[in-house]
């Protein structure tokens, strides 16, 4: 499997904390509150961007029309994104990185705190653009479209020295926690069936990524399983208690989601992230939250994937 940099597993409809191998992770429980909105430059406003007269141009006319994009995200997934203590305010690296898209065509964001699985299927109606670390998958492009913009993987986490001596390549009779309706749990789900029906792993599902990382702190799980970025912020905010395991496997594109039938807006996107790459923002906002090593060089509308 390829060692790469990090990307976001979930359920096919589909944060803060760590991995094993798949495809995309959201909660799908809402820590209500965590709207914001802003010109792009940023929740904490750290970051700016200047509008593209030319790119925003490309923007189609029932969306320039609103304005103010609303975007559903599930801010539970530190650093790409999550609610600071004390904050009501959505922030992290996809945050930074889709306002200043939407600066550069010229448009606001309003970010809404959502259940991961609940962000596809309000797309049209509630949300105007759901960005909140969905992996780019064949089932996805059946029925959204999809602007790739950075690679993730997974990474799995184990207690400080890894006491156990767990191998994430033969996780058999291990009792490992992840997040519910996540990619990672049905992977342990079909391991069960094919590769360890004589010792099962004993899954422990949490609604919170941050009860995963919880659990295993606590010993109440051997390890946890998410994605790599994820993982690897939550190994860095445990004061020493966690420590990652295994390689950075299953690496895969992250996307932007948009309706189906907007692939135009999904253009003016790539453009605007390329734009973004141009200039040093894009690089500057992945290098601020510490994971430039996902970077991409090239902006896709619906990419090929092979799962």
């Amino acid at each position: 499997m390829t060692s790469v940099s990090f990307r976001r597993r979930t359920a096919l409809v589909a944060v803060a904390a760590l991995a094993l191998p798949l495809t995309a992770c959201g909660s799908d429980t809402l820590n209500t509150g965590g709207g914001g909105s802003s010109s792009g430059g940023g929740a904490t406003g750290q970051v700016t961007a200047s509008k593209d007269d030319s790119l925003a141009a490309k923007v189609p006319a029932a969306v320039k029309s609103k304005g103010t994009l609303t975007i559903g995200s599930d801010a539970s997934y530190a650093p790409n994104e999550f609610l600071p203590v004390g904050s009501q305010t959505i922030t992290g690296m996809d945050v930074d990185l889709f306002n200043a898209v939407a600066a550069t065509l010229g448009l606001k964001t309003n970010w809404q705190n959502a259940k991961f699985s609940n962000i596809i299927p309000g797309l049209g109606t509630k949300y105007d653009v759901g960005v909140s670390s969905f992996t780019i998958n064949k089932e996805r492009l059946q029925t959204v479209t999809m602007v790739s913009y950075l690679t993730a993987g997974v990474q799995w986490a184990v207690p400080k020295g890894n006491p156990k001596k767990i191998d994430p390549t033969n996780p058999c009779g291990l009792t490992v926690g992840v997040q519910t309706g996540t990619v990672e749990q049905d992977e342990l789900n079909a391991l069960n069936k094919a590769k360890c029906k004589s010792k099962p792993i004993k899954i422990v599902p949490e609604d919170d990524q941050t009860k995963v990382n919880l659990d295993l702190q606590t010993g109440k799980v051997d390890a946890m399983s998410a994605d790599s970025p994820v993982t690897q912020y939550a190994v860095k905010q445990s004061n020493g208690k966690l420590e990652t395991v295994g390689e950075v496997t299953e690496a895969a594109p992250y996307g932007i989601v948009l309706p189906k039938a907007q692939t135009d807006f999904g253009t003016a996107i790539a453009g605007a992230l390329d734009a973004l790459k141009k200039n040093g923002t894009y690089d500057n906002i992945l290098k601020k939250w510490g994971l430039k090593t996902g970077a991409v060089d090239k902006f896709e509308v619906n990419p090929q994937v092979s799962g």
